[in-house]
């Protein structure tokens, strides 16, 4: 059962009739489902508040980023164009150190437990002085990996001090939530 409400969107099955008397047309809905961004946009606050109510996102617990970090590394796919563009930040900045790509898929259903995997892989490898995990822009499906669960977990649990890097100024996901900035 859908629990309709206004904004929230949907994907309808029944048939269409007609009143004749009226000439009005019936949308006679056999069977609704919720869809899009409204559904993904309920569990998002949903899971924002679970998470909060156990305190994965307090300022205390976060971590100083190191004031000139050796060695970063960056959680996110080597093909896409976030690594061109951190890359061309970086020199800009006059950075001196040693960057190290640590690859992962950032959208569709893997995504979320690859870069999580790569956090522990991170924590472990403890040659790293500074962690990013990000991608360029999208829709709120595109980013969704970054408001799964496990990985917002992975996120704010890194030993190593942690940037978020996802979208545009105006995206947010969990994971910026959990990360130290």
């Amino acid at each position: 059962m859908v629990d309709l409400r206004d904004g929230r969107q949907v994907l309808v099955f029944g048939r269409l009739s007609v009143y004749e008397p009226r000439g009005a047309y019936q949308l006679i809905v056999s069977a609704a489902l919720e869809d899009g961004a409204g559904r993904l946009r309920e569990e998002f606050e949903k899971l924002k508040a679970k998470l909060a109510a156990e305190g994965l996102f307090e300022p205390e617990d976060k971590c100083e980023l190191p004031a000139r970090p050796k060695v970063v590394g960056f959680v996110t796919s080597p093909s896409g164009a976030a690594v061109r563009d951190f890359i061309s930040i970086l020199r800009r900045r006059g950075w001196r150190g040693r960057l190290v790509i640590l690859p992962a898929k950032v959208q569709g259903r893997a995504a979320a437990g690859e870069m999580a995997a790569q956090l522990v892989v991170a924590g472990r490898l403890n040659i790293f002085d500074l962690l990013v995990i990000g991608r360029g822009g999208g829709s709120l499906e595109d980013l969704w990996a970054f408001n799964e669960e496990p990985l917002v977990r992975a996120v704010a649990a890194s030993p190593v001090p942690i940037i978020s890097a996802v979208g545009h100024d105006t995206d947010f996901t969990l994971c910026d939530f959990a990360a130290d900035v």
